[in-house]
């Protein structure tokens, strides 16, 4: 599994995740750029993604629907503050409601995605800063360590086949 470390960091009020690839930063950022790429590992297996838009520029927004085996669906919206090719973005990521629009009323976090040249491969940083310790515990409590834990198994798959793709 690509993720290295885990940290909640109760006091900074973050909770970074570390993840390194054997495929170079150019690839990773790649995955993350293309709406039918990222929508291959991003969600835990058991709820895949569906990016609905995926307009990655400063004032761009992402919408994406995961749905569940029994139908389920919990959707989610990006708000791009800053994009960095192929070196970071930013986003301030939440939840939308039944009408596809950012719920206000849930907890929004501002979220970095760094990406960096790591020996061989790369490695990716996501740092998600939350405005209090209660959204944290929440967020946590909703599966904000298992679901990337499940989404980055996903990944490598992805990598590989833009590594086939390219040769």
């Amino acid at each position: 599994m690509p993720i290295t470390t885990i940290d909640v960091d109760h006091d900074a009020l973050t909770l970074t995740i570390v993840a390194e690839f054997a495929a170079p930063k150019q690839r990773l950022w790649d995955a993350y750029a293309d709406p039918r790429l990222i929508e291959q590992f991003w969600g835990p297996e058991t709820y895949p993604a569906r990016f609905l838009r995926h307009d990655m520029y400063p004032g761009g927004q992402s919408r994406y629907v995961m749905t569940g085996p029994d139908g389920d669906t919990s959707s989610g919206y990006w708000e791009f503050l800053a994009v960095d090719a192929p070196d970071s973005f930013e986003v301030l990521d939440g939840f939308c409601g039944p009408d596809g629009e950012p719920n206000r009323d849930m907890p929004s976090m501002r979220m970095q995605f760094r990406f960096e040249d790591a020996g061989e491969g790369s490695r990716a940083v996501m740092t998600t800063h939350f405005a209090s310790l209660e959204e944290l515990e929440q967020l946590v409590a909703m599966g904000m360590v298992e679901g990337p834990r499940s989404a980055m198994s996903q990944i490598d798959a992805v990598l590989a086949a833009l590594s086939s793709f390219a040769a």
